[in-house]
C-alpha cells in the first residue's frame, strides 16, 4: 500500500548582504539589508522547498536548482516554489498543512504574516488555514542574534489526492 501520508522538514540560512532586497515568505520587506544568495535569498520558501522535496525524498533545492547554474541567478524564489509544487501534484499529493517559524532579531514580521500566508498559498493551491507563519528571536545569541543573517525551519504534511478528487 503506498503511503497516504508524508512529511518533510526543510532549513534555510543566509546571511545579511548589503545593496539587496529583502525577500521573505514570497514579498519583499523594506529593511536596511537583504540577503545574500544565488536567487533572492528568500529563507522561508527555500526552506518550504525543501519541506516540501524531503517528505517525498526528492533531495533538495540544491539538487533541483544548482546555485552553478545561471539560470537561477537573482531568480524569483516563488519561481522555485511553483517548480516544487508541481513535482509534488505530478506524485498525486497536495498540501495538508505547512508550518513555518523565521528565526530573526529584525526585521519584525508580525505586520507581514497574513501577505506571506497569502502568497504561499495560493503557490501551494490551498488554504490560508493551512499555513501557519511564526517568527522568534534568538535572544541576541549566535550569529543570528548579532543580526547576521535570517534562518527559516518549514514542517510539511502531503497527503495522497482522492483518486475521486
Amino acid at each position: 500500500m503506498k503511503q497516504q501520508i508524508r512529511i518533510g522538514n526543510g532549513f534555510d540560512i543566509h546571511r545579511f548582504a548589503e545593496g539587496r532586497k529583502l525577500f521573505l515568505g514570497g514579498i519583499e520587506i523594506l529593511h536596511t539589508k537583504g540577503l545574500e544568495g544565488h536567487s533572492d535569498a528568500d529563507v522561508i520558501l527555500h526552506a518550504v522547498c525543501d519541506a516540501l522535496l524531503g517528505a517525498l525524498a526528492l533531495g533538495d533545492i540544491g539538487k533541483h536548482f544548482p546555485d552553478t547554474d545561471q539560470r537561477y541567478k537573482d531568480i524569483d524564489s516563488r519561481l522555485l516554489l511553483k517548480h516544487v509544487y508541481e513535482l509534488i501534484t505530478g506524485k498525486g499529493y497536495e498540501l495538508g498543512n505547512l508550518d513555518v517559524m523565521l528565526l530573526a532579531e529584525k526585521p519584525k514580521i508580525s505586520r507581514h504574516i497574513p501577505a506571506m500566508t497569502s502568497t504561499i498559498a495560493t503557490i501551494l493551491e490551498s488554504e490560508e488555514n493551512q499555513i501557519s507563519i511564526k517568527a522568534t528571536t534568538m535572544e541576541m545569541l549566535g550569529s543570528i542574534g548579532r543580526e547576521e543573517g535570517i534562518a527559516a525551519n518549514a514542517v510539511v504534511l502531503l497527503m495522497k489526492r482522492s483518486e475521486n478528487a
